[in-house]
């Protein structure tokens, strides 16, 4: 018997802090077996929050393997430099080790005069002709592979314009716009993608809130009964809120395996077409931080739209 009053305040000690997450846990599963009560409603908004999220994350997608791809495109945007006569192959290649030592170009390539006639004349067909000039007209070439830089396109530019400066510098050229108009799309690509994805998150958070709102007003008597026998509004909130959160969740998981099987229908098709022009790409998925990501966001947004539907519904729903 004298053990009893001890224990009595050890539960005494402990109870509101037990009695807080208990009830919390109650609630987040019984909340879930409210979706389950109704099936065919519950997976219809699921399934509006998984579209939703599955656009702008397969458009993400989309747009980091274009950027993979134009990776490998950099490598042809080469410079060209056409040495002046005068200058003697040794200057030639002191200026190419010289030039290699920059921190913007990646790699140097000589062509020798004798190099480029023999192109010149495989590609042309006028051998004959060439062969009766007395002295080869072409001179030599150094190729320059410059480091392009997805974000700074406009830095090959200066380069370009440094090459024109050196005295043994005849030309230099450099076919740089594709790379501007490549990069240029794909900046106006992802503003959209940016746009789009927080229109679709808006109609997450407004599809989450007008569920939120009917579910309320369906059980409109319940909620009055539960004031009436003194229950707070966050009391009342709280199965609201995490209903909410698992549209958010469910939802979120659905638009990563939305996402997966779409990849998984076209990554065939598009590793035969790399195989085509002798590619190894492949079609990279969503990580496990941007699928952390999107579990994230989709559970904010959704907690985001029941908050305002149960803040704004309760409000007006008062015992008369």
């Amino acid at each position: 018997m004298a053990k009893t009053p001890e224990r009595g305040v050890k539960i005494q000690k402990n109870s509101p802090l037990k009695a807080y997450f208990l009830h919390h846990a109650r609630v987040f599963v019984s909340s879930l077996g409210e979706l389950t009560r109704r099936p065919i409603a519950s997976m219809m908004t699921i399934t509006v929050i998984a579209i939703a999220l599955a656009l702008p994350s397969g458009m993400y997608l989309f747009l980091h393997n274009v950027n993979q791809i134009s990776a490998d495109w950099d490598s042809s945007a080469q410079m060209s430099l056409f040495i002046k006569n005068n200058v003697s192959q040794r200057k030639v290649e002191r200026l190419a080790n010289r030039l290699n030592l920059r921190n913007d170009i990646e790699s140097t390539k000589i062509i020798t005069p004798e190099e480029a006639l023999d192109d010149f004349v495989r590609i042309s067909g006028f051998g004959d002709a060439l062969n009766s000039l007395d002295k080869n007209p072409l001179p030599s070439v150094i190729v320059i592979q410059p480091i392009v830089d997805n974000q700074k396109p406009l830095q090959v530019s200066q380069l370009l314009n440094d090459m024109k400066k050196l005295p043994e510098v005849d030309i230099a050229q450099l076919d740089l716009e594709w790379v501007k108009r490549l990069y240029t799309m794909l900046d106006i690509a992802n503003r959209a993608v940016w746009v789009i994805s927080i229109l679709l998150g808006i109609a997450v958070l407004l599809t989450v809130g007008n569920t939120i709102r009917l579910d309320i007003q369906s059980r409109k008597e319940e909620i009055i009964v539960i004031k009436l026998i003194g229950a707070t509004n966050a009391f009342i909130r709280r199965p609201f809120l995490y209903t909410g959160l698992w549209y958010g969740l469910i939802g979120s998981l659905l638009a990563l395996i939305l996402t997966n099987i779409a990849l998984s229908l076209i990554s065939t098709p598009i590793q035969k077409l790399a195989s085509l022009y002798n590619s190894n790409f492949e079609l990279i998925g969503l990580s496990f931080d941007n699928s952390l990501m999107l579990i994230i966001t989709s559970c904010i947004l959704s907690l985001g739209g029941s908050w305002l539907a149960v803040g704004r519904q309760l409000s007006k729903i008062e015992p008369s």
